[in-house]
């Protein structure tokens, strides 16, 4: 199953790492179609990992990876919009840091921890958001140079989620989904060209 869901969500990246910049749409962009077909063939998978049902896949890297895809990367195109998208979030960010602690994370491929990571960007705490950023800095320095700017652009993106939550302690763009008032200074931002990161 671990490497099912491995495959699906990685597709050739795993075996060439060129292909990643092609891969971005389907990871970040926003396709009603293939939000739809997720339901349709990962609903169940996802409910799962979500009861705890597949507790025991996370005991290696590939299966703890494949874990936080389920709570943290899936839950946000079956449930786009709505407040399951961040439902378990904090147990993504569990499962990372518990990951972290074993060294699970250095078994991976740097395109795979980049979604081993994941959870800290879409944390609100702004101490989880320095740490990815600490992380994904880290990438780059460590991935060959034919490959540093594909991970510098998964590091910019970490860095614009560390200052969003800098500036305003939250994701703005969740408030009306989470039905949080928003301040003043928030609608503004909101008003402007607000990045909403595939969920607004």
């Amino acid at each position: 199953m671990a490497r099912k869901i491995r495959e699906f969500w990685f597709g050739e990246t795993l075996a060439d790492p060129t292909r990643i910049p092609d891969r971005i749409p389907f990871w970040f962009g926003r396709d009603p179609a293939r939000d739809k077909a997720m339901r349709r063939d990962w609903e169940t998978t996802v409910n799962d990992a979500r009861s705890g049902r597949l507790d025991a896949m996370g005991e290696t890297a590939g299966g703890r990876l494949a874990l936080i895809l389920l709570l943290d990367q899936f839950t946000r195109n079956i449930y786009r919009g709505t407040p399951q998208a961040f439902e378990k979030d904090g147990r993504a960010r569990y499962l990372m840091r518990d990951g972290m602690s074993r060294l699970m994370d250095l078994e991976l491929s740097p395109i795979e921890r980049c979604f081993f990571y994941m959870p800290l960007q879409h944390s609100e705490s702004l101490d989880d958001q320095e740490m990815g950023v600490a992380r994904y800095s880290q990438l780059v320095t460590e991935v060959a140079s034919d490959y540093r700017e594909i991970f510098e652009n998964f590091l910019h993106h970490a860095q614009q989620h560390r200052d969003v939550v800098a500036r305003f302690g939250r994701f703005p763009h969740r408030n009306s989904i989470l039905n949080r008032l928003n301040t003043r200074e928030e609608r503004t931002y909101l008003a402007g060209n607000a990045p909403s990161f595939g969920q607004r």
